[in-house]
């Protein structure tokens, strides 16, 4: 079997590729090609794209969404805002796509293929190193990072009865607190205009509640965060939640939805409701609505925050890889 190798645009090639990540097991939105677009646009910083489409005849196989920075080959974004990168490859022929892969970067200018963010589970970790030893070239994997998950039930109530003994109580108590000091709701925004609407809420949260955050969160940042949630509101992929009490916004909750699971991305509360815990109970709350909503998984990303175990998450490891030639 003979695969072509070729760079594409990303606009033109966006309808294949989203039906290739579509046919992933976990499809991921930090590989869509609209979030990589909205990065580039900010942080691309005169740096060459490569993007490599990998087609058996007409059809796609993979896509290889690669930025060239010296003699340096990394995935399109960056660690610190995207907690996953992958190559996008049709799971059936992965090994013969990463050979086609490594073909078409065989006459460009690099020594190393630095890749971060790649979980554990993904044939990159099995399928490219063989590919690239059988080559010559070398290859090194670390543990980067963890990612939490929380396999979800069908049902609330079997999820609390799966949590420690501790938590369980804590969790159970933490609520029932809240919903005892007044009226409280947990609203859902999808549509590009309520997030636009609602987002403010969240970036002003997430700056007052944690020093850290609002460090991160410059200038930039906060128009990428802008750019990046219209644009994935528009492919329906945005759930941007809002905790009130009485009326009044307490904690907000940015989130990510696709493939059957929900990527809890950032958060942030109102300090002055830290005492009756909103923080991690609109975390909970939207746990609570995403298995109403039939969701298998809330994956908590990047990150070992003690919030997260207390959810009943496990560890899911993130691995980085590097090739030289």
């Amino acid at each position: 079997m003979t695969y072509t190798v070729r760079q594409e645009e990303l606009a033109q090639l966006q309808p294949e590729w989203v039906q290739l990540l579509e046919r992933q097991s976990e499809p991921v939105p930090f590989q869509h090609p609209t979030w990589q677009r909205v990065w580039l646009e900010e942080f691309q910083d005169g740096r060459d794209l490569l993007l490599l489409a990998v087609r058996d005849g007409e059809q796609l196989m993979g896509v290889a969404p690669l930025i060239k920075d010296g003699d340096t080959l990394t995935l399109v974004g960056h660690h610190s805002i995207c907690d996953y990168m992958d190559f996008v490859v049709a799971a059936e022929q992965c090994r013969e796509v990463f050979e086609a892969i490594l073909t078409g970067l065989q006459d460009e200018r690099w020594t190393q293929l630095d890749l971060r963010g790649i979980r554990e589970g993904s044939t990159t970790l099995t399928e490219l190193p063989q590919a690239a030893e059988s080559r010559g070239m070398t290859v090194e994997r670390e543990e980067e990072a963890v990612a939490p998950r929380v396999e979800l039930p069908g049902d609330w109530e079997e999820y609390v009865s799966s949590l420690k003994k501790k938590h369980r109580h804590e969790l159970r108590r933490k609520l029932r607190n809240l919903q005892g000091a007044g009226d409280l709701e947990l609203h859902t925004y999808t549509s590009p205009k309520d997030v636009e609407m609602h987002l403010p809420v969240l970036l002003r949260f997430m700056v007052e509640s944690r020093e850290d955050k609002a460090r991160f969160l410059s200038e930039q940042m906060g128009l990428f965060f802008h750019k990046a949630t219209q644009a994935l509101a528009e492919e329906e992929l945005i759930r941007l939640y809002e905790l009130e009490l009485d009326g009044k916004p307490v904690a907000s909750v940015l989130c990510f939805d696709q493939g059957g699971q929900l990527y809890m991305y950032n958060s942030g509360y109102d300090p002055d409701y830290a005492s009756m815990s909103v923080g991690i109970a609109s975390k909970a709350l939207c746990l609570q609505q995403a298995i109403a909503d039939g969701k298998h998984c809330l994956d908590l990303l990047r990150g070992d925050e003690e919030y997260k175990y207390r959810l009943g998450a496990q560890n899911q490891q993130i691995y980085k890889l590097s090739i030289r030639r």
